[in-house]
């Protein structure tokens, strides 16, 4: 869990004085962007009572936010546009995240979207089929176990929102991190790893609309790139985490 905090200000401001409310706001929130300590904002209206407004603020730490925001020129410019609704504030205060949190269903995983498990187990099969005949990889995974395909599905599958099945089986993060440590990985061979995975993918019939294959694409680059380095001689195995869970990123899936 991260150490963000988030605040919460909720303000009562009579109907008349909304638009201009929500005109300084909006020239307040050019602080909120360029601070450091602010990692997002959003001020919402009610819909049952036009005079309620909710502004929520993520800082990455209250001690960021009291001590760094607080005493910088760009919070006395931020007050000064919202000053005159300083008595209208209702309640004000810092909250930290729990562990009760998800998302709904009305935008499907990337898991459900590729077509859950059995369109990873089709992936992993037609990669490693590709590796095993590439001159650049099939030295790195030569011997590889039977099973490795089938545990690469999970992994897949997990990081793009499917079951737990790597981490209820095989570990965390860190136990596929571990399978790195010391391989030596080349920048040729992590770029063909990509490029053979994009081929398995459309091989294998995996969606291929462009925010599918946007999201797809940006987890190889990451995973692919943290694998170099976890394969290099100057490598800090990392703290035991969980499986990365991976979403849509910038675009969600396009459902017109």
């Amino acid at each position: 869990m991260t150490a963000h905090t988030v605040e919460y200000i909720r303000y009562r401001i009579p109907e008349q004085q909304s638009a201009e409310f929500l005109a300084a706001y909006t020239r307040a929130a050019a602080q909120l962007a360029a601070a450091p300590q602010c990692v997002d904002y959003e001020l919402a209206r009610c819909e049952e009572d036009f005079e309620h407004f909710v502004l929520r603020i993520t800082w990455t730490s209250t001690e960021d936010h009291i001590e760094g925001f607080r005493k910088s020129e760009l919070f006395e410019e931020f007050l000064a546009e919202i000053r005159p609704y300083i008595s209208s504030i209702e309640e004000m205060r810092h909250y930290k995240p729990t562990t009760v949190r998800g998302t709904g269903a009305s935008v499907p995983t990337l898991y459900v979207w590729a077509g859950g498990a059995e369109a990873f187990d089709r992936l992993t099969e037609v990669f490693y089929d590709k590796v095993l005949k590439d001159d650049v990889l099939a030295p790195v995974f030569e011997g590889l176990a039977p099973e490795h395909a089938s545990h690469v599905a999970l992994w897949l599958g997990e990081v793009f929102g499917g079951p737990a099945g790597y981490s209820e089986t095989q570990g965390g993060h860190g136990h596929m991190v571990a399978k790195h440590l010391g391989k030596g990985i080349t920048e040729v061979q992590r770029r063909r790893w990509v490029n053979l995975l994009q081929d398995a993918a459309d091989d294998a019939g995996l969606p291929s609309d462009a925010e599918f294959r946007s999201a797809f694409v940006a987890y190889a680059e990451w995973g692919t790139r943290l694998a170099v380095y976890f394969s290099g001689p100057d490598a800090v195995p990392p703290a035991e985490q969980p499986v990365p869970r991976w979403t849509w990123g910038s675009a969600p899936p396009y459902q017109g």
